[in-house]
């Protein structure tokens, strides 16, 4: 039997969204979860049939049209017209690995039972995810404000027969995956619709994936690093413990305590140098790095709380007898640090970039462009050219989208998050990236190549030489963007 993860509203830590990101397990809910939601679920029905005020999004209108009040009969006729109204999204498809993220988000959310969904409907979206039913939803459509309204619209319009998905390797009609299971299509009661379109679960998709991937691109960043400071002969002065006691910031503490034990026992490392000091980018490792990796622990903190948070709108609170309207929507926490992990994350590849420039200058009793025979073989040349091209591109993505508003609902979401366009960009970075480490790879595993028989550290060695069973040394040139796309995937599956 496969193992079973259940959702309930005892907070998640990273090692649980680590663990679910590698073992894939099926999820269920718990017992509690299941109370919470019939519970609130019971309330709101029972309250809306005894009272006919307006709350917000359950018996009136969207948005700017918050006024218009909306018939018991006309309910369920509003969050049907809601989801397909707000499926507007536009551009690339997203990937399956960030929807998968999203139903495992928004199921989580509404198990906190303050949305006022039925059981059915969370239970529909957990066969979705176990399953591996997964919805086409596009990139372009949300300000990351009222919520990820058009991605999560198309996410949910399969519930009703509607949108597309992909099951087993096939692109169907919501309607032909319902006929196919045998499943009727949902019917939305009041606020469910509004529950499903409410919430931060886009912008928060990429930004868990985002930390997963950036934590592990850190340490591959740092280990690369290491084997491009032996390549290139540098001193190891600048990780010496007294430097960093002097300023101590976290990451660079431990960036320095980690390339203090490599270089203790690294050959090439202890190793006497001729010159005096190395450029920022060896010298300087321990204070880039260590930024980053500072960066990146305050951007989990917050992604780990909006986890475990309730971002749709209304929120209902049974035990108090309240139905509250208020912003929980709202994507700024996330926008902020979303473009703040965009720039951390890229400097890793532009240092990485230099690093590799130096490699090929044909200094320190390196050949030029790491090939033996220069000219007549050009070696890692254009190698080079590829990872500026990508740093460049890199910076581009780092241009904030959370600096910009525009007004939408005719004034009524007059401040907008634009958290979404940030976490797209994050994912660009992060893909981008793992081309730039897998570029500065090669260009330090030939650099090594060329100082045989001395050697890096033992640890780093062994690393090395099992990259070496994926891409041999460039001994003349041959065709390298296959070279650099082996690298890139072997690295993906590096921890």
């Amino acid at each position: 039997m496969s193992e079973v993860f259940q959702i309930s509203p005892t907070p998640l830590e990273w090692s649980a969204l680590h663990h679910i990101s590698e073992e894939n397990p099926r999820i269920e809910l718990s017992a509690q979860s299941k109370e919470l939601i019939q519970v609130c679920h019971e309330y709101l029905q029972n309250k809306m049939a005894q009272q006919g005020t307006p709350v917000y999004g359950i018996n009136t209108g969207f948005g700017a049209l918050h006024g218009t009040q909306i018939s018991s009969a006309d309910m369920e006729k509003l969050q049907l017209n809601l989801l397909m109204s707000h499926a507007c999204g536009a551009g690339r498809e997203v990937s399956s690995v960030i929807v998968r993220w999203m139903l495992f988000l928004k199921i989580r959310s509404l198990a906190y039972g303050n949305s006022g969904v039925a059981m059915e409907t969370v239970e529909r979206l957990i066969a979705f995810y176990n399953e591996g039913i997964t919805p086409v939803v596009y990139e372009l459509g949300s300000l990351g404000a009222s919520g990820d309204l058009a991605p999560l619209a198309h996410l949910c319009l399969p519930l009703v027969g509607l949108g597309e998905v992909w099951y087993q390797g096939k692109r169907m009609s919501g309607q032909e995956l319902l006929a196919l299971k045998k499943w009727q299509p949902l019917h939305l009661k009041a606020k469910e619709g509004l529950a499903l379109l409410n919430g931060t679960q886009f912008m928060l998709a990429y930004g868990v994936h985002a930390v997963l991937e950036g934590r592990r691109q850190i340490l591959l960043a740092d280990r690369i690093a290491a084997l491009s400071f032996d390549g290139f002969g540098c001193r190891k002065d600048p990780f010496a413990v007294e430097i960093h006691q002097a300023r101590p910031h976290p990451g660079q503490i431990a960036t320095a305590l980690q390339f203090r034990q490599w270089f203790e026992v690294s050959p090439l490392a202890v190793k006497p140098k001729t010159q005096v000091q190395d450029p920022y980018s060896f010298r300087c490792i321990p204070q880039v790095h260590g930024a980053t990796k500072d960066a990146m622990q305050h951007v989990a903190n917050v992604v780990l709380t909006e986890v475990n948070s309730v971002t749709d709108n209304p929120n209902i609170f049974p035990e108090e007898d309240l139905i509250i309207s208020g912003g929980n929507f709202h994507g700024q926490p996330l926008a902020l640090v979303l473009d703040f992990l965009a720039i951390a994350m890229a400097e890793l590849g532009s240092i990485s970039e230099r690093r590799s420039y130096l490699l090929l200058s044909g200094q320190r009793g390196l050949p030029p462009f790491l090939v033996a025979n220069p000219g007549l073989n050009s070696g890692l040349m254009i190698a080079q050219y590829l990872a500026a091209s990508i740093v460049n591109r890199n910076k581009q993505h780092c241009t904030p989208a959370s600096v910009d508003t525009i007004p939408s609902s005719n004034g009524q979401e007059d401040h907008v998050s634009m958290g979404a366009n940030a976490a797209v960009k994050l994912f660009q970075v992060i893909e981008n990236l793992d081309v730039l480490l897998a570029i500065e790879l090669m260009h330090a595993s030939q650099a090594l190549h060329f100082r045989k028989p001395e050697e890096t550290a033992p640890v780093l060695q062994v690393w090395l030489e099992q990259f070496r069973q994926v891409v041999s040394i460039i001994e003349e040139d041959r065709v390298l963007s296959l070279d650099i796309q082996k690298t890139t995937e072997w690295l993906r599956h590096q921890s």
